[in-house]
């Protein structure tokens, strides 16, 4: 693609988003959206496979859903309370409407089905971006319109991190379990928004170091589905070595980084007397942590002297710089220590 052209695209990317984030009416917040939508389609298409058209025109289709959905909603919202401000949402039909559009648009359970499909299109990189900037704007809303209905989060919470850990048990793309890892994750989001917006923040952010990660890891080593990693330890040994430590660190196994969101969105579940809650999230977290486990023994305990379950590849030095994969290792692994500090920056 021109540079300059890809250039205007993730400008175009980055607007869209500071204008959802700096808006206080939902006409202008509808608008980043739009903006969003439209400057990743291109991005999404550019290698004119028909697996990446036809990823485009669903995520299209359902994005343009969404923002119907949105529009429709705050209008709705404007003609019965005579608001369009987003922080003053005192109705419940239209903020439900509004909730329920938010959640098609990142992809929570029930209206998950297209994430898995339109990931699996992709290239790597316009996949990274699917799963972590376009989250930031929906999200940006998501936290200031104090949903009215709270059993509509938590039935939210609780199906997307069910869904996102069964979902992903019998894939062998690399792409559609990190869709439904992103599926899982933003459940847990969900389920602890209404009770504490800052330790959702905070899940989100982790989120996106840990996915970052591997997407960088799966970039590096060329993979798309688990056959092509069992042979990546004759490319890259030091970094198949770290690489089931960034996936345990996404299932949310301690001392990693992503222990800390769930450890603290189950204490204050608990806190909120939503034990049962506490253990069913905890309990879909173990089918998450199921396939985490499967990318790391294939990686990992299938070398040699095992039969290889893929072709070797040819063990060409790689162009791509490896400062971020570094830099987005370390943040994944030892992140936990801070955990005091960070509670202390949430309770003030």
């Amino acid at each position: 693609m021109n540079p300059y052209i890809l250039a205007t695209l993730l400008f175009g990317l980055g607007l869209g988003t500071t204008i959802t984030f700096a808006s206080s009416h939902w006409l202008l917040a509808w608008m980043g959206l739009e903006m969003n939508t439209l400057a990743i389609i291109p991005l999404m298409a550019q290698n004119h496979h028909p697996r990446a058209v036809e990823a485009t025109t669903k995520y299209f289709l359902t994005q343009a859903t969404a923002a119907a959905m949105l529009l429709f909603a705050s209008t709705t919202n404007a003609w019965l309370t005579g608001q369009w401000n987003i922080e003053q949402m005192t109705h419940p039909i239209p903020t439900t409407m509004i909730m329920l559009a938010l959640a098609l648009k990142i992809g929570l359970a029930p209206v998950h089905a297209w994430l898995p499909e339109v990931l699996q299109g992709l290239d790597l990189t316009t996949g990274l971006i699917l799963s972590t900037w376009q989250k930031l704007a929906p999200f940006a809303l998501i936290l200031q319109i104090h949903p009215t209905n709270p059993t509509l989060l938590i039935v939210l919470g609780v199906a997307s991190t069910l869904v996102g850990g069964w979902g992903g048990l019998n894939q062998t793309q690399l792409r559609k379990i990190l869709a439904y890892s992103s599926i899982a994750h933003l459940g847990w989001m969900i389920l602890i928004l209404q009770f504490s917006p800052s330790l959702t923040l905070l899940t989100l952010l982790t989120y996106f170091i840990m996915t970052f990660s591997a997407f960088l890891v799966f970039k590096l080593n060329k993979a798309t589905n688990i056959n092509t990693l069992a042979t990546s330890w004759a490319k890259a040994p030091a970094l198949t070595s770290l690489t089931p430590l960034v996936l345990l660190s996404l299932g949310g196994l301690p001392p990693l980084t992503g222990f800390m969101p769930k450890w603290l969105i189950l204490q204050e579940l608990s806190k909120q007397d939503l034990a049962p809650v506490a253990t069913l999230a905890a309990l879909s977290a173990l089918l998450s942590l199921y396939f985490y486990l499967r990318l790391s023994y294939a990686m990992t305990l299938t070398m040699s002297p095992n039969n290889l379950s893929g072709t070797a590849s040819w063990r060409l030095p790689s162009l791509q710089s490896t400062l971020p994969v570094a830099t987005s290792l370390v943040a994944t692994l030892a992140l936990l220590p801070l955990t005091p500090a960070i509670t202390a920056i949430l309770t003030l």
